[in-house]
């Protein structure tokens, strides 16, 4: 495979990239934020380990994945390149112990069994509490209820690193309203976690409104990689 410093990146990718990044600029600048603030993550769902190569000779360094079947063997192959893999969907408990043999960040974390198959790794993760942000128990993540004492148990691992919250914009809410109340659920995390400041919020559709309300990490995918492949 080639080195990633021989690679010239696809012009459409580069171009989408940079629209983006300017747009992640003009969002921080609006919400009187720095940009360094804010993480960009790439998801590359669907996508090949080639287009990843091309986003690390972009200056991507951080990429998100959500299933490990397709996660496993893209790491594999670039493994050692500069990246830090973020598992960005929903984690069976039984597929901890594989996700963790790349993935250094779990967004996902939604109830106590994973927090204990992800401790029983012992390999230090940085992990985010997934809230469901809507009334329908069938979508992924937790009741904010259940923060609370989910918290307690990631503290309670000395392998995990709680780092905040995630969600995902409900498609019958207004995106910033949503992030609104994330922020919220933030601060109430922090009243046990202080340190567990970042909130992951923001894709494609709606990063903007996540940087106004405080997101820190964003998962950006077709708005940078195109339209997925068909899904295998």
């Amino acid at each position: 495979m080639p080195l990633v410093d021989s690679i010239t990146p696809d012009p459409l990718l580069a171009e989408r990239h940079a629209a983006v990044e300017a747009g992640v600029v003009e969002a921080c600048r609006a919400a009187g934020r720095s940009r360094d603030e804010v993480t960009l993550i790439v998801v590359t769902k669907f996508h090949p380990a080639s287009l990843i190569r091309q986003l690390i000779a972009l200056g991507i360094h951080d990429v998100g994945e959500n299933r490990h079947q397709d996660a496993a063997p893209k790491a594999a192959e670039l493994a050692g390149l500069p990246l830090t893999w973020h598992f960005v969907g929903q984690l069976q408990s039984n597929k901890a112990r594989a996700v963790a043999e790349y993935a250094r960040v779990i967004h996902s974390v939604d109830r106590e069994s994973l927090v204990t198959a992800l401790a029983r790794t012992e390999r230090p993760l940085d992990v985010f509490l997934e809230v469901n942000l809507t009334d329908d128990p069938g979508r992924g993540g937790a009741q904010p209820d259940v923060l609370l004492p989910l918290t307690e148990r990631v503290l309670a691992h000395p392998s995990l690193t709680l780092r905040g919250v995630m969600a995902v914009a409900p498609i019958d809410e207004d995106a910033r309203a949503a992030f609104a109340r994330l922020r919220g659920l933030s601060d109430r995390v922090r009243t046990l976690a202080p340190e567990a400041r970042s909130i992951s919020a923001g894709m494609s559709g709606d990063y903007a409104e996540a940087i106004a309300e405080g997101a820190t990490h964003l998962r950006i995918g077709t708005a940078i990689t195109g339209n997925r492949p068909h899904r295998p």
